[in-house]
């Protein structure tokens, strides 16, 4: 199939992998302005994933208050403004690209590639977007928490394609396997490659396909590799 488009997940693969020890050191940043004890926190931060990546606990200010409640908190509105200061200054230190990531995007830009991103992600990220650098790289977004729905829902998928003006068969969709996405691109028609860098091992990722037998890159240069010796459109088939 000719190739004009390339779908990124972003935890993970746009940026480096997130440890357990760094979101357990984020969970205790936004739980002392609360009073909550870290490991209660974390524990309510990680079972409330599902609610938080769809949207449907609203904006950061109110799923904190949701949370602290579900704890038997009862927070004052500067304990959980302070609270929601810690949470985004944490969650702007995961926003940042591997090393490899811009000049990736740009040559496959320069490819004549249409380039899309595709998260499970909460309200941090879509609150953060239009002052991420890689809001200017990328052609279209879909992220979970807007859409009210969660990777590997195909409608996801589907919308990503239309966004970037490409059936899904002619999309390469890369990620770390997070939510099982490799999975549902793959069932909607996608060319997906699981990518396996370096640091995979340690990522700290939700519903992770760790058995995907497709296809893996060891780094976001190596897409590039997929898409030659043609620039902008390339039959792999």
């Amino acid at each position: 199939m000719a190739i004009t488009a390339v779908v990124f997940d972003f935890f993970g693969t746009l940026t480096p992998s997130t440890p357990t020890n760094v979101w357990d050191d984020h969970a205790a940043r936004s739980a002392a302005p609360l009073g909550i004890p870290p490991r209660t926190w974390r524990t309510v931060l990680d079972v409330s994933f599902p609610e938080r990546a769809t949207g449907s606990m609203g904006d950061l200010a109110a799923t904190f208050r949701i949370l602290a409640h579900r704890t038997g908190a009862d927070p004052s509105e500067e304990a959980l403004a302070a609270a929601c200061t810690a949470r985004m200054a944490a969650q702007r230190e995961l926003f940042g690209l591997r090393a490899d990531a811009v000049s990736t995007l740009t040559e496959l830009r320069a490819r004549g590639l249409r380039l899309g991103v595709l998260s499970d992600c909460t309200a941090e990220l879509a609150e953060t977007w239009s002052q991420l650098p890689l809001a200017t790289l990328v052609d279209a977004r879909v992220l979970s928490c807007e859409e009210g729905r969660r990777k590997p829902d195909p409608e996801l998928f589907r919308l990503i394609a239309r966004r970037l003006e490409a059936d899904p068969q002619n999309c390469l969709y890369i990620g770390d396997g997070g939510g099982g996405e490799l999975t549902g691109a793959s069932n909607c028609g996608m060319q997906a490659f699981m990518l396996q860098a370096p640091d995979w091992a340690d990522n700290d990722a939700h519903v992770r396909e760790d058995d995907w037998a497709g296809s893996s890159l060891p780094s976001l240069t190596d897409v590039l590799s997929l898409l030659e010796p043609s620039p902008a459109v390339v039959d792999l088939t």
